[in-house]
């Protein structure tokens, strides 16, 4: 965990000093909320094994913060935080998956329609089973990939962008009453798609969408658990987007 927390302060150390914004450049910034209505398919994971059921889960919404700094002509940092309750059913059990999602990026303009940005992304989440909480998971790692912005008219636009990742972190399991470590390394990626409005006279972005996110995980440590019950599994979040942001210069 250490490992993963070191790596995380790193890289946000590492974006901040280059993207720090030259005396004659003013900053633009753009400050919102965006929600995601979510979608939520996992093959069969340790926890299903465990209950040796299919679960039900129930979409939900996500819901959290968006940010961007604009430093020149070149740079942009921007972060995206979201947060939400997934309920999951099965015959025999109820269960809560509470999910955090954090991505933070250095954009570099390549020119007026085409970035390319470099980050990290944090996945977080807990499971509660019948009220007891059973697993927590946290991971992060890098990510790379392109955002295009295409001008339909002269206030709407395109928005796209996609990124691959890879990620590593530990997972605890509640399992006969102790407590289980296990080491994981997932790869995937994420997309979104989206119409935006820049509404003028109130200098604010309105912007609607999809947005899909893809995650393999591996176990590649676990100690004193039946290897048997690790499977590796996938999980494919997927809905529609509404972001709001306001804009201004300092």
């Amino acid at each position: 965990m250490k490992k993963s927390f070191s790596f995380l302060s790193l890289l946000i150390l590492i974006l901040l000093s280059v993207a720090t914004p030259s005396k004659i450049y003013a900053t633009d910034i753009s400050v919102g909320a965006t929600t995601w209505y979510t979608w939520y398919n996992a093959s069969q994971d340790i926890i299903t094994k465990l209950l040796e059921e299919t679960p039900d889960i129930d979409p939900t919404f996500m819901y959290g913060p968006v940010l961007s700094v604009k430093f020149n002509n070149d740079f942009n940092l921007t972060s995206t935080y979201l947060y939400g309750k997934f309920d999951i059913k099965t015959n025999s059990h109820k269960i809560e998956t509470t999910r955090k999602d954090l991505d933070l990026a250095l954009n570099y303009r390549i020119n007026d329609y085409l970035k390319a940005f470099i980050g990290l992304k944090y996945i977080g989440y807990s499971i509660i089973i019948d009220s007891l909480a059973v697993s927590e998971h946290k991971n992060n790692g890098p990510g790379l990939g392109l955002s295009a912005t295409l001008p339909l008219t002269e206030n709407l636009f395109l928005l796209a962008n996609m990124a691959g990742i890879y990620l590593w972190g530990n997972n605890g399991l509640m399992f006969d009453g102790a407590l289980f470590f296990f080491g994981t390394k997932s790869y995937g990626m994420n997309s979104n798609f989206s119409v935006a409005y820049y509404i003028t006279p109130a200098s604010t972005i309105i912007s609607l969408g999809g947005r899909f996110q893809y995650i393999k995980t591996v176990y590649d440590r676990y100690y004193g658990f039946p290897a048997g019950m690790l499977a590796d599994y996938s999980n494919k979040f997927y809905g529609i987007t509404l972001t709001a942001t306001y804009n201004f210069t300092i």
